[in-house]
């Protein structure tokens, strides 16, 4: 039985529905990355494993029913679509592409949780041992999270312990904001201890790892009023 949180990707060009999933969601006891197109969307699932994607149909560039059929072709995780067309002719087109369900906007949080509930019931709960390695990649830097490496190009980027325990935080819940209290509570205990303080020195020491620019961050970024993510390619 697994016991670990499911891990969606929700995609979404409107920045604020975007947020407003992710937040309910996380409430809801799911871990949650975002992305705001396709293109950001195959960037993430070439490097995770997610246990399934919610996509906005209606999204510049390429659609989430492009992508649906494309995905469909090597992936069998479950797609929600989410759209404003509610016609019968345009939720059949969905079923083609090869989602498993499709929801109409406006639509209450509510309904949209007992639908991926109800998707995520019908899913064997156990996966493949050989899973793929699962790699972020940030510009020329990348981050092996089943090595806990980070590497830029073929040169390894040493880790302090309290570094390599933030990236492990941080690659967990790649795109998702989280609190100092957050992170100092979720590393091993005897890297804890007065770190609630110290988090910000951290993350700057971090980023002079990561960043081309450390000074305006695009990958390990401060979210005002929340705290810190990492924003992976």
């Amino acid at each position: 039985m697994n016991d670990l949180p499911a891990h969606l990707l929700v995609v979404d060009d409107d920045e604020r529905i975007r947020g407003l999933l992710q937040k309910f969601l996380i409430r809801n006891g799911f871990l949650v990355s975002v992305a705001r197109d396709a293109a950001q969307a195959r960037r993430l699932l070439a490097g995770l494993d997610f246990d399934m994607l919610v996509l906005d149909v209606m999204m510049p560039g390429e659609d989430g029913i492009s992508l649906t059929r494309d995905l469909r072709k090597r992936l069998t995780v479950p797609i929600l679509l989410l759209t404003a067309k509610g016609e019968t002719v345009n939720r059949i087109e969905g079923f083609e592409a090869g989602a498993d369900d499709y929801l109409v906007k406006p639509f209450e949080p509510k309904e949209l949780l007992l639908r991926i509930n109800a998707i995520l019931r019908r899913m064997p709960s156990n996966k493949p041992d050989t899973a793929a390695p699962k790699v972020l990649h940030m510009g020329n830097v990348r981050y092996d999270m089943d090595r806990g490496e980070l590497w830029r190009g073929t040169d390894p980027i040493r880790l302090t312990s309290t570094e390599a325990a933030l990236m492990r935080i941080f690659s967990a819940q790649p795109g998702t904001p989280l609190s100092r209290d957050k992170l100092v509570g979720d590393m091993p205990r005897e890297d804890s201890a007065g770190q609630e303080r110290a988090v910000d020195v951290q993350i700057t020491r971090l980023r002079r790892k990561i960043e081309d620019d450390p000074k305006v961050p695009r990958y390990l970024q401060t979210v005002r009023g929340e705290g810190y993510m990492l924003q992976p390619d």
